[in-house]
């Protein structure tokens, strides 16, 4: 039998370890590729913790979420292999939803953009009819995936972006990379409540990472300062990472133009994702857009796992 290096999880409640397993084999329909780069991403720690909708169900199961592979005829693809995992030396893949990569893409750069570009990539190219030249809110702009997404609206042409979040030094950072304007949400509601107002009030476009209190104080400080109360302004829901529920006011809803949404897997068809799957690949590729990987090798897994990104920074396993 033949075997090979891979990471598992064993336990939701320990990082992945560094196993020899046996090789896989394709069943018809399938292929095997081999694995050179896979992204560390919350979601995939959040998967292999057993708090994602994805998690499996049984363990040990493979780590990982995506990869960069190279097919056996020498080209490459990023595959997200839902619910089967991707940390080891190679992989089954269905190549129905194998995403070329463009000739000299570095593997590294390319899973370490890739997931925090995507939310908001599918929400302005899929969940809303945002064109070029609008506005947008990100609520939530100094995590990777928010930092990313102030990127994202000015690669798909967004004429003003305001970038809200706690990092002040990382606010002040995203004015060289898009932002136009910043608002540090602090503890003094009214403060933050009066700048989102000043900086927000006529936005097109929300994109929310934080959600919970923190979101509401953010629409009635924006939905109270609007002055065209008709003008359409679509908040799209994405991350939650200041709580998953909300209180929202019927009269909001009433006197404005506003609409609520989610974006996220399940959110859009798949065929629509593989073809945005296709588009961010080629834009990373070309080098507009992207975050700076910190390797790790496949022996180090459990150190990967416990490795907290600098800002900008994502961690992949080189395989």
């Amino acid at each position: 039998m033949s075997m090979m290096n891979a990471a598992l999880v064993e336990s939701f409640d320990e990082p992945p370890h560094f196993r020899s397993i046996p090789a896989p084999e394709a069943a018809p329909g399938q292929e095997v590729v081999d694995v050179l780069a896979v992204g560390v991403h919350r979601a995939t720690k959040g998967i292999a913790a057993g708090k994602h909708y994805t998690s499996p169900k049984e363990l040990p199961a493979l780590a990982g979420a995506d990869a960069v592979v190279r097919r056996a005829d020498g080209s490459l693809a990023f595959v997200m292999p839902m619910g089967a995992g991707s940390l080891a030396e190679r992989i089954v893949i269905d190549p129905a939803t194998a995403i070329p990569v463009p000739d000299g893409a570095d593997p590294a750069v390319l899973v370490a953009t890739m997931n925090p570009a995507l939310s908001s990539w599918a929400a302005l190219r899929t969940r809303v009819p945002f064109r070029a030249g609008q506005s947008v809110l990100v609520h939530g702009a100094t995590g990777n995936a928010g930092s990313m997404a102030v990127k994202v609206a000015k690669h798909l042409g967004a004429e003003r972006v305001i970038a809200a979040g706690r990092n002040r030094t990382r606010l002040d950072e995203l004015t060289t990379e898009g932002a136009d304007d910043i608002v540090q949400l602090t503890p003094d509601q009214d403060a933050t409540a009066t700048a989102l107002a000043k900086a927000a009030a006529e936005v097109d476009v929300a994109l929310d990472y934080v959600w919970g209190p923190p979101t509401e104080l953010a629409m009635r400080a924006v939905l109270e300062a609007r002055t065209q109360h008709t003008r359409l302004l679509d908040w799209v829901q994405i991350g939650g990472m200041g709580g998953d529920t909300i209180t929202l006011s019927g009269h909001a809803m009433r006197s404005n133009a506003f609409r609520v949404l989610g974006s996220g897997i399940g959110a859009v068809a798949m065929d629509v994702m593989q073809r945005e799957f296709t588009e961010l690949v080629a834009a990373i590729a070309a080098g507009g857009m992207s975050v700076r990987p910190r390797p790790f090798p496949l022996d180090q897994v459990e150190a990967a796992w416990a490795h907290q990104d600098a800002p900008g920074e994502r961690t992949v396993i080189l395989l």
